[in-house]
């Protein structure tokens, strides 16, 4: 089983699409591991997107997962990296296909309610910056065999 973080943003909280997401990785057969809501500070912000610390875009990155609480979490399953990112659709919502989230939800590229792990490296990464090992959850769903096979 494969592990990826998930950050449902600050517009997905205050649109009330949380249960509706949450509900598609779960139909999916994906498995939550971990979940917080949290209003994250900006070092947290500035260590998560650190990859972007030089590209203009970054201070209204920051300024923006900081603007209101987000539920940050961990799901896992089967290749669980790529089968969030492929729900997820592209990063801007106007060019996401429908029947992603994005595609679904979002007409923007910064407002796209939700953030994913791009890699499995990166989601380890990510993991270890949120969520420490005692908030992870690790259990079998009853009737799993029947979603995974």
């Amino acid at each position: 089983m494969q592990r990826t973080l998930i950050i449902l943003k600050p517009d997905c909280v205050q649109r009330r699409l949380v249960g509706e997401i949450l509900g598609r990785l779960e139909a999916k057969g994906l498995t939550l591991a971990a979940l917080k809501l949290i209003q994250v500070d900006r070092s947290l912000a500035e260590k998560h997107y650190a990859e972007h610390k030089d590209r203009p875009f970054f201070g209204g990155l920051i300024d923006f997962i900081t603007g209101g609480p987000v539920l940050v979490g961990i799901v896992s399953g089967p290749e669980a990296v790529t089968v969030v990112r492929k729900m997820l659709g592209k990063t801007n919502g106007v060019e996401a296909e429908p029947g992603t989230i994005r595609g679904d939800f979002s007409s923007s590229k910064q407002n796209n309610l939700v953030h994913g792990s791009d890699s499995p490296e990166s989601a380890a990464r990510e993991v270890a910056l949120w969520f420490t090992p005692g908030e992870i959850v690790d259990y079998e769903l009853a009737g799993s065999q029947w979603v995974v096979g």
